[in-house]
């Protein structure tokens, strides 16, 4: 029999990439996480790595023992919560979204863990792409995302709609075609794909963000219409970012004739067992967004 200390070693490895980050991680030594991989090889009789200096790629035989050990180490891991208590309001519970549902969630979030001190909530910003790669990877244990998974680990169910918008500086109150390619676009990292949603359904002549001048760019969710409320450009946002921006007074959101939203799913890992604290965080989800 493979003992499980032997997977986890492996498992990790695959996953961080790098022998020494892995020996810190498991707080092991370097030759203790090579000994642990030699040990496996020898069980099973073929080589699992390629070594390449520093760098190592898997072996047909390493993809394989990767896919079906990593379910045996999350059975083993879920095991003692299958069987023992369960408690509703102690852990830590690790969420993901893209930042304006966090806008949203997390100040609700917050409250809850300060009504029960026992419950730690771990919030972590992220476009759709990296909250389905760590709900796929396990590194989350609940995930928001505005488009449906692709990846056979994450299981979506749609939990809100998030209406879109055109958010211009205070002074303009008739934004035509002419008026946006006037004032230029504030970008974002889902600027285009909101433009394309929102302003491709109510221009004719929109066909990419592209055309209008980039007057700005930011990455940060709350610092987004900062240059629009100086006067600097438009740009494009889901309601609950727009709904958290402390100086409302010098923006206008404009509701246009064809309105859009983007429906906002919840991913959990298919495979995990769901604790009770992650299903008190779930319903706290569903019940403010």
């Amino acid at each position: 029999m493979i003992n499980p200390v032997l997977l986890r070693s492996f498992c990790t490895l695959v996953e961080v990439g790098h022998f020494t980050r892995t020996a810190e991680r498991l707080f092991m030594t370097q030759s203790g996480v090579s000994q642990h991989v030699r040990k496996l090889e020898q069980l099973l009789g073929r080589p699992l790595l390629v070594r390449q200096g520093k760098q190592f790629t898997l072996t047909d035989a390493g993809e394989r023992l990767y896919r079906e050990a990593r379910q045996i180490i999350r059975s083993l891991s879920d095991l003692e919560q299958r069987v023992g208590d369960d408690p509703p309001y102690e852990g830590a519970v690790r969420v993901m979204s893209p930042g304006s549902v966090g806008l949203k969630l997390y100040p609700h979030l917050l409250a809850l863990q300060q009504q029960h001190p026992k419950l730690t909530i771990d919030y972590r910003f992220a476009p759709n792409a990296d909250v389905e790669k760590a709900i796929a990877g396990d590194s989350v244990d609940i995930g928001f995302m505005t488009s449906l998974s692709t990846v056979d680990e994450v299981n979506c169910q749609p939990i809100a709609r998030e209406a879109l918008f055109l958010v211009t500086p205070s002074t303009v109150r008739n934004p035509d075609w002419e008026t946006l390619l006037r004032l230029g676009f504030i970008d974002h990292p889902d600027g285009a794909h909101h433009a394309a949603l929102l302003l491709g359904a109510n221009y004719p002549e929109f066909q990419h963000s592209n055309l209008f001048a980039r007057k700005g760019f930011s990455n940060q969710i709350s610092l987004i219409l900062e240059p629009v409320s100086m006067g600097m450009g438009f740009t494009v946002l889901p309601a609950h970012a727009v709904d958290a921006f402390p100086k409302p007074e010098l923006i206008t959101c404009h509701q246009l004739p064809h309105p859009v939203s983007e429906t906002l799913y919840l991913g959990i890992n298919r495979n995990r067992f769901t604790p009770g604290r992650v299903n008190t965080v779930i319903a706290e989800a569903r019940r403010w967004l």
